[in-house]
């Protein structure tokens, strides 16, 4: 499979993967910027579980539509402005997880409560402005509120999260939203007392990010078994 192919394969079956898992159902997208260019190959607007790899559009930074068939997803926007902003970034996804979402929502920030959650010992920014990301302006907000980070929570939305490539960016996804589970069945075991769930400290959150996260060599392991659920569970299966 040429580079090409496989870069096309990996973003469908990223998409693919995000509505298997429960992190998106008719809506969410994940994109992998084409290496050594400001463009990006994303799936055309329908729900991350149809997504082709045969039928995705390239799109640059600055939100022009250079090949493809088809009407992109109307945010975008936040795969283009991280791209635009991070040089360093690969891979980017876009999910609605409901336990991501529901910490927004009771002011919880993200917390490091097992070793999967390590990929995120500097912290997890929440974006507040409430809406869908249909303009350069607000992808830009968002990807200022990513900052240098990995991901970034949407207060009442979703989550995005940016790495070096797709299927880390994919892996992340998964992680954070199984963290943000543990932490609210956590916080409903202490009565929602946060002060009382037992965290990682930075020192032990680098220490098991550099272990299973997704930038770690264990992580292939991690993407092999989520791009095998995905590729053998028929959707509404």
């Amino acid at each position: 499979m040429s580079d090409e192919k496989t870069l096309r394969h990996d973003v469908a079956l990223a998409n693919r993967i995000i509505e298997r898992f429960g992190l998106s159902n008719a809506f969410g997208h994940a994109s992998a910027r084409i290496p050594g260019t400001n463009t990006f190959y994303i799936s055309t607007r329908r729900s991350p579980g149809l997504a082709d790899e045969n039928d995705l559009l390239v799109i640059d930074s600055d939100g022009k539509i250079l090949s493809g068939e088809g009407t992109p997803n109307s945010e975008f926007w936040i795969h283009a402005r991280i791209y635009a902003a991070r040089p360093d970034i690969g891979g980017v996804v876009h999910a609605h997880p409901l336990a991501c979402i529901s910490l927004t929502q009771i002011g919880q920030p993200h917390r490091v409560v097992h070793n999967q959650g390590g990929a995120f010992a500097d912290g997890v920014p929440e974006y507040e402005r409430i809406g869908l990301i249909r303009s350069r302006e607000l992808g830009d907000e968002v990807a200022l509120r990513l900052g240098g980070g990995v991901a970034v929570m949407m207060r009442g939305h979703g989550i995005s999260t940016a790495f070096k490539d797709v299927r880390a960016a994919t892996v992340a996804a998964c992680f954070l939203e199984e963290s943000a589970r543990l932490q609210l069945g956590m916080l409903a075991a202490a009565g929602g007392d946060a002060k009382r769930l037992r965290v990682f400290n930075r020192e032990e959150a680098i220490l098991v990010r550099d272990q299973t996260g997704p930038g770690a060599a264990a992580s292939g392991r991690a993407w092999e078994y989520y791009s095998t659920v995905a590729e053998r569970k028929p959707l509404g299966g």
